[in-house]
């Protein structure tokens, strides 16, 4: 195999393949390896986004971008440094699958419908008073709620409280934008759709949690517009009766109800807490994430290196990479957190591996 490798590095081999090349040919006797990998490629890398800086930023642009002037969506997207290269725009990837932002609106704003082929989610970071327009229903958030908005769904913004209001934004753009398949419609009439039905409508109508309205037996896109935070934590709260899982704490998973399938098509979001003292085992999978600080302090280890947090930080876990969680401070821990595991489940690609000797080493600890 070394000859092999010496002789696939020689003059002659450098000289044809230079010589197809002319062709728009490619040699695959030297592609294969790296083509055909024995591991996940890693094409993101793990990073740690401080909530205080983009919050910053965000301050600073309700100044220069408004929706006169063509600022309608303010918002800011975590661009992976690994990926920053690709063109156009880095392909707004967090990681290879999955687009994340913040974005922040101010009283009295608006930000006109429209829809596309994207999926798209939001977690209310902070606020009250917003509300988004899906499908002509208006869904009023506050901290905590899990906001759904899936394929082709019209969607606009509003917001009718008194103070800014911060929310995490969620797409499956760079898989979109990989793959060729992306849509994009205004809204018909200008600004934000008219309601079509009362404010709410969805999450009042499945008040009940497990149990489900009968007319809506048949699968439907969004039966849930808004999960509620109180109900989130009920969950949880029942979970803790229970010693939490070894890798993750006690986690749910925001789900359809109609189908039983992930809320949005192409992304799983999951409400996590970590007890307090909790320490993770290292595990890694083929599906890479993007996780969001609700509340509570402490760190990650992911290959090797000690990515401490705290409250509206954000940080990315990218495919096969090993990684666990530790709650450092004196109150639960909760992270919201999305995961492009649907697209790897489709693809019959999701595989998981437990770390041998259950944690990590620390070789350094990064720095923002």
């Amino acid at each position: 195999m070394m000859e092999t490798n010496a002789f696939m590095e020689s003059q002659e081999v450098k000289d044809f393949n230079k010589k197809i090349e002319k062709d728009e040919l490619g040699p695959l006797w030297n592609a294969i390896p790296e083509l055909v990998s024995k591991e996940p490629a890693q094409h993101a890398e793990p990073y740690l986004w401080k909530g205080s800086v983009i919050k910053e930023h965000l301050m600073e642009a309700t100044k220069i971008f408004t929706p006169e002037r063509g600022g309608e969506r303010r918002a800011i997207y975590l661009q992976n440094p690994k990926m920053k290269d690709r063109e156009p725009w880095g392909w707004g990837a967090a990681t290879q699958n999955i687009y994340a932002a913040v974005q922040l609106i101010l009283p009295g704003e608006e930000a006109p419908s429209h829809r596309h082929k994207q999926s798209a989610l939001r977690f209310i970071m902070e606020g009250e008073g917003a509300y988004s327009i899906v499908d002509g229903e208006r869904l009023f958030m506050n901290e905590g709620d899990f906001v759904v908005t899936p394929q082709e769904c019209w969607h606009g913004h509003g917001h009718e409280g008194e103070e800014p209001m911060l929310w995490m934004d969620v797409l499956d753009i760079p898989f979109i934008y990989s793959i060729g398949g992306s849509f994009f419609e205004g809204y018909p009439e200008e600004g934000v759709q008219k309601p079509e039905r009362a404010d709410n409508y969805s999450p009042n109508h499945y008040q009940g949690g497990l149990v489900r309205p009968i007319k809506d037996r048949k699968p439907k896109k969004a039966p849930v517009g808004t999960y509620k935070w109180q109900q989130t934590k009920e969950a949880l709260d029942g979970l803790e009766e229970f010693d939490p899982d070894v890798y993750d704490g006690h986690a749910v998973e925001f789900i359809n109800p109609t189908t039983g399938d992930t809320a949005n098509v192409n992304i799983a979001s999951w409400m996590q807490r970590l007890p307090v003292g909790f320490r993770g085992k290292a595990h890694r999978h083929t599906n890479s994430s993007v996780v969001h600080v609700h509340s509570g302090s402490g760190y990650s280890v992911i290959d090797g290196v000690k990515f401490e947090w705290e409250k509206g930080d954000f940080f990315v876990i990218p495919s096969w990479s090993w990684h666990e969680h530790v709650n450092t401070g004196d109150e639960a821990v909760h992270l919201f957190s999305v995961h492009d595991t649907p697209i790897m489940e489709t693809f019959n690609l999701q595989h998981e591996e437990e770390y041998k000797d259950g944690h990590q080493e620390v070789n350094s600890v990064f720095q923002p």
